[in-house]
């Protein structure tokens, strides 16, 4: 299989995985399973970039918001990092906040990541408004009357 036949590949692979997972909320496999087929495709677009394509899965965050909720436009785009799985990639990490922030020393906290729907609240006054899930990063589905559910949410 070539290099471009073997990104398309993933490419549909990691789709029908984004569907099953943030749509049909159904995954048929692991997160350590995706995030292989992921790094996998990360790494052949970085050794091939005449392949590259801006709707591949690498380039994306979230996914399309849902039908049936009502979509609220994020304030401030929700964006994401790149996981790391090694303290090589923790490191090198580090050192691109260094060299981006122009500081030679940067106090940070590390924790293990946590699946789970990721949600932005917006409180007026000191109440909950409205919160939304991340969606496409920019839009996402107002799931407050969800959220007051949660009691101890404040």
């Amino acid at each position: 299989m070539s290099p471009a036949q073997k990104i398309l590949e993933l490419r549909s692979l990691l789709e029908r995985h984004n569907r099953l997972y943030y749509v049909e909320a159904s995954p048929e496999i692991t997160d350590a399973e995706y995030d292989k087929l992921f790094r996998e495709l990360e790494g052949l677009e970085k050794i091939h970039p005449d392949l590259d394509d801006p709707n591949s899965p690498t380039r994306r965050v979230g996914g399309a918001p849902l039908e049936g909720f009502e979509q609220v436009a994020h304030p401030v785009p929700m964006l994401s990092i790149d996981d790391v799985f090694t303290e090589e990639e923790v490191f090198e990490f580090y050192q691109r906040l260094q060299k981006n922030l122009g500081r030679k020393s940067i106090t940070v906290t590390i924790e293990p990541k946590i699946d789970g729907v990721a949600t932005s609240l917006v409180y007026r006054e000191g109440a909950l408004d409205y919160g939304a899930t991340r969606g496409d990063g920019l839009t996402g589905d107002e799931i407050t009357a969800n959220l007051r559910t949660i009691p101890t949410l404040p």
